[in-house]
């Protein structure tokens, strides 16, 4: 039997590429579901039509490999991170990405104002008001 394993997290908010189309968005949904599955990665991601937030939870060598991946992909800016650390448990477990937009750009304009466990809070309480079914 495979001993328990630690999870990590990492709670980013990043801008997408002005020159991006939105139908970006789907893409991005869809090959993350893909290779969340594959990295047994689960998470959120929001967006409120200009800027991504994103929780990503799964083993720490793959949490970081697809922040490595996030950094660097063209279609993000202005990649903040503002948490990351251990996880007790998944909050996300039902999803391997779940998505949702959010019609109040102010939501995530607040959130980047914050870092480490407000950051972690604000995202909780953010959370709470969307309509996931985990």
């Amino acid at each position: 039997m495979r001993p328990a394993t630690k999870l990590y997290e990492v709670l980013y908010v990043s801008t997408i590429m002005p020159t991006c189309p939105i139908t970006v968005v789907s893409d991005i949904s869809a090959r993350s579901r893909a290779w969340n599955t594959a990295h047994h990665v689960t998470g959120l991601l929001i967006f409120d039509g200009m800027r991504f937030c994103q929780q990503i939870e799964g083993q720490q060598k793959e949490v970081m490999a697809l922040m490595e991946r996030i950094s660097t992909d063209t279609r993000h800016a202005n990649v903040t991170i503002f948490h990351h650390g251990q996880l007790a448990e998944r909050r996300f477990k039902s999803f391997s990405l779940a998505f949702t937009n959010v019609d109040d750009i102010e939501v995530l304009n607040r959130l980047e104002q914050l870092d480490g466990q407000p950051a972690v809070d604000a995202f909780e309480a953010l959370v709470a008001t969307l309509d996931l079914a985990r």
